[in-house]
């Protein structure tokens, strides 16, 4: 069931994805070769407790983390740890979120560690790219589909693979609601959009196959190739015009 949310409670989330949106603007700065998982996810989770908001990952189906933090191949679910360490050259996909009186907030972006090869650079920018294709039609009267189908209209025409055993979702007093938003899709189908709907939408993107798998820690999902992936996700609320996004 579909969750349309009352203009309070979108008040509410816009509060908490404010704060989320700060948190991943501010990683943009922070991040650095030489510094750990855990010291990003440490970062993500004293800034939240500075603004009084809980974590919205932390503990989330057990997750032991307040951000998932994913390195180079990693699609999502990254587990921060002392041992991971950043390399110049790497790229650090960032999930996160803070509750706010009880309702849900999720973004995400992927950052260069210092300088970056032109290929990885270039995945981080048409996956942000392909988010921006892909809402311009998240709004009232489109359907849910026309989201997925032109976010993988434009990644697969850059020569990108679209992960599709994870999507985007609601999200609201759960962190994950219903509907799902598969990355790919055709136009035209799915659920018409209302006003009042709070979406996460997601791409998460690939150099190669779009296959991947999980890590035995039962959490960390790879590309199945071993090539770079990433992902960039706002809150985005479905209005009577343009669509608002809440961690942007």
């Amino acid at each position: 069931m579909i969750i349309i949310k009352s203009d309070r409670e979108i008040d509410i989330m816009r509060e908490a994805a404010k704060v989320t949106g700060e948190i991943l603007r501010e990683l943009s700065d922070y991040i650095e070769p030489g510094m750990t998982t855990h010291d990003v996810n440490a970062f993500v989770e004293s800034k939240i407790d500075h603004y009084k908001m809980k974590p919205t990952f932390k503990g989330y189906g057990g997750f032991p983390a307040a951000a998932c933090v994913s390195v180079n191949e990693e699609i999502i679910h990254g587990i921060p740890s002392r041992k991971r360490v950043l390399k110049e050259g790497d790229i650090v996909t960032v999930d996160t979120g803070a509750t706010y009186k009880g309702y849900a907030s999720d973004a995400a972006r992927t950052y260069p560690v210092g300088n970056v090869s032109e290929e990885a650079q270039r995945i981080i920018d048409v996956t942000k790219e392909s988010f921006f294709r892909g809402v311009e039609y998240a709004r009232a009267g489109c359907r849910l589909h026309d989201i997925g189908h032109a976010i993988q209209e434009y990644a697969e025409s850059e020569g990108m693979g679209v992960i599709r055993d994870y999507t985007g979702h609601g999200v609201g007093r759960n962190l994950h609601e219903d509907p799902a938003i598969p990355n790919y899709g055709q136009a035209g189908t799915g659920v018409k959009l209302k006003k009042g709907m709070v979406l996460a939408i997601e791409p998460m993107l690939a150099l190669g196959t779009y296959e991947c798998r999980t890590l035995a820690n039962e959490w960390t999902v790879v590309t199945l190739d071993g090539k770079l992936s990433a992902h960039y996700e706002n809150t985005v609320v479905i209005t009577d015009g343009e669509p608002e996004l809440l961690t942007l």
